[in-house]
This record gives structure tokens, C-alpha cells and sequence, in this order.
């Protein structure tokens, strides 16, 4: 192309990743899962940072009337001049009480309620500022001691699942060997399509893309659920840093594709599909929120201008019957006071015609 028939929108990427560096990102993860299945030490493991260091699991007796409740970090992390506003809504307690029928009602509380706060900011005066707090995917830990998925687990996922995003994990899967977790990962796969449970899907690749993103994409898809081991010790092996897990027998290097899932996990979490998260937190369950929120508002305005046309009506009919009764009152007094002058008319006319006959005989 010629230089005179350059026009320069083509910078207009660039203008839009400069103004989105500058801004920053946000994102927010809720984890969720029985204690004691790791995982605060997977969120340590996942943005290699100490978020929770003084974590330790409560005894047996402070658990069994222990209710859910919601507990929320925030974390700034800049990585080569991006920035990102992590936030972490851990639900400790979830599943530890002796009754765990209502574990779930926190969960849903707290990412309708995020909803509602920026349904309202969405909808008030000052549009500029508002703080994005909805929840843009759900991490939920399945233990590697059951056979699938619980009825503790099915009940929250299925009240979940249309309302965020959700990705489940195996948490401690070190406790598996590798046919083991295979077969777990297919029995979770088979309970999710039988009880109708919607996870997140990854979009389909685009036909342009190169083919080593779409080899990763395929590994990401074949992975689920991931199946992960976090660690928060660092030691030196072979002469490089791992995170790991060190046992009698052995070191699990939580960052080998073959112990571990947690960097397939990071890279779809992360690198690949975390704008994609956000996307269908916007446009699919914030927006099934918003059309029920407005639906709710038309039929409420619906109901009282019915309710207005109704008194309305009463109303005017009542005033109606009033008006006719004074009317009917009005007539009958007018007809009344009628018959009265036409009485008294004619008594005077009487009068008057005696008068006019005594008058002619005297004079005769």
C-alpha cells in the first residue's frame, strides 16, 4: 500500500492495548470445596505467591456445627508493565458441618448479590466508575477419596451452574495413581451429562489459528477435570527451583504435566482463556441475571398500574352512583318545588278572579 493511501486506522490495536495496560484488569475467583482438599495451597501454587500462608485446618470438633461463610483477598500483581487486580473469594467451612444441605446457599447468595450491586451501579447516575466484584469463574474441588461426584457436590453445581462459571479440579490428586485419576475423571464426566450440570465450555479454536494453540487446546479439553497437587515449599532439584511435594519415596514436581494439571490449569486460567471467562460472565450470565431483574421490574410496574386502574375505575363508578343520587335528590326536589309554585300560582289566580267578580258587582 501506498503511503498516500494510508489512513492509520491499523493502530487501532494498539491504541485499544495501550489503554487497557494503563487501566489494568480485574478478575475474580471463587473457590469452593471441603476443607483439608488444598485448596489455599493451589491459589499459592497457581500466582506463585503467599496469599495464604497461616491457613491450617480446624479440628474435628470445631467443624462439626461449622457453617459456610465467605471470606474475600485481593491481590495486585503486575507482570511485564500488565496489570492485574486479583481477587480471591475462598468459602471455608463448605461441607465440614455434620448437616451440609445449605453449604450451597452462601455460594449463590454472594455471586447474586454481585450481581445486584452492578445491576444497580449499571443503572444509576455516576456509570463511570463502577467496580466489577462478579464472580468471573468458579473452582470447584471434587476429593480423590470418592467414587465421583457427591450429593453435596451435584446439589451446589446444579444450583450454580447458570449463574458462573465452573471448572472442577481433583484436588490432592497425588493420592491417585495415573489409572485411577483417569477413571475418576470419566465417572465425574459421566455424573455432569446424567444430572443435565453445564461447566465451562471452551470456545471452538478458530480455523486460522496456528496449529500448536490448537494442539494446546485439544491437551486443555482432554485434561478436565484437572486433576492437580499444589505445593508450598520450594526446594532445589537437579539443579533448578520446583514447587513440590517431598515423600519417603519420592518428590512430586507439582509443575510436571506427568505428576500434575496445575499448569495445564494456570494456562487456561490464565494465559488462553481468562478474557473468555469475563466475556461469558458479561454476555451470558449477567445478562440471563439482568433480563430477569428488568422482566421482574415490568411485571411489578405491570401489577400496580393494574392496581391503579382498578381504584381508578372503583372510583370513578362510586362517583358515579353519588352523582346519581344527587340527581335523583335534585330532580325530585325541582319537580317538588315545582308542583309548589304551580299550586301556589293558581291559589293567586283564584284569589285574583274573586277579587275581579266582587269589584264588577259593586259597582253595578
Amino acid at each position: 500500500m501506498a503511503e498516500r493511501d494510508y489512513i492509520g486506522f491499523a493502530t487501532l490495536a494498539e491504541q485499544v492495548h495501550r489503554k487497557s495496560v494503563k487501566r489494568g484488569f480485574e478478575f475474580t475467583l471463587m473457590v469452593c470445596g471441603e476443607t483439608g482438599l488444598g485448596k489455599s495451597t493451589l491459589i499459592n501454587t497457581l500466582f506463585l505467591t503467599e496469599l495464604y500462608a497461616q491457613r491450617s485446618v480446624p479440628p474435628v470438633e470445631q467443624r462439626i456445627e461449622k457453617t459456610t461463610r465467605i471470606e474475600k483477598k485481593t491481590l495486585d500483581i503486575e507482570e511485564r508493565g500488565v496489570k492485574l487486580r486479583l481477587t480471591i473469594v475462598d468459602t471455608p467451612g463448605f461441607g465440614d458441618a455434620v448437616n451440609c444441605e445449605d453449604s450451597w446457599r452462601v455460594c449463590t447468595q454472594y455471586i447474586d448479590e454481585q450481581f445486584r450491586q452492578y445491576f444497580t451501579d449499571e443503572s444509576g447516575l455516576n456509570r463511570r466508575n463502577i467496580q466489577d466484584n462478579r464472580v468471573h469463574c468458579l473452582l470447584y474441588f471434587v476429593p480423590p477419596y470418592g467414587h465421583s461426584l457427591r450429593q453435596l457436590d451435584i446439589d451446589l453445581l446444579r444450583r450454580m451452574h447458570k449463574k458462573v462459571n465452573i471448572i472442577l479440579v481433583i484436588g490432592k490428586a497425588d493420592t491417585l495413581t495415573p489409572k485411577e485419576v483417569k477413571a475418576l475423571k470419566g465417572r465425574i464426566l459421566d455424573d455432569i451429562e446424567t444430572h443435565g450440570i453445564q461447566i465451562y465450555r471452551f470456545p471452538d479454536c478458530d480455523s486460522d489459528e496456528d496449529e500448536e494453540f490448537k494442539q494446546q487446546d485439544r491437551d486443555l479439553k482432554a485434561s478436565l477435570p484437572f486433576a492437580v497437587v499444589g505445593s508450598n515449599q520450594v526446594m532445589e532439584v537437579a539443579g533448578r527451583k520446583i514447587r513440590c511435594r517431598q515423600y519417603p519415596w519420592g518428590v512430586v514436581d507439582v509443575e510436571n504435566p506427568e505428576h500434575s494439571d496445575v499448569v495445564k490449569l494456570r494456562t487456561m486460567l490464565i494465559s488462553t482463556h481468562m478474557q473468555d471467562l469475563k466475556d461469558t460472565t458479561r454476555d451470558v450470565h449477567y445478562e440471563n441475571y439482568r433480563a430477569q431483574c428488568i422482566s421482574q421490574i415490568s411485571q411489578h410496574a405491570l401489577r400496580e398500574r393494574n392496581k391503579l386502574k382498578r381504584e381508578s375505575t372503583a372510583s370513578n363508578h362510586e362517583f358515579s352512583d353519588t352523582d346519581r343520587l344527587l340527581l335523583q335528590k335534585d330532580e325530585e326536589v325541582g319537580r317538588r318545588s315545582i308542583r309548589r309554585m304551580q299550586d301556589m300560582l293558581a291559589q293567586m289566580q283564584e284569589k285574583l278572579n274573586s277579587t275581579s267578580v266582587n269589584d264588577s258587582v259593586i259597582d253595578v
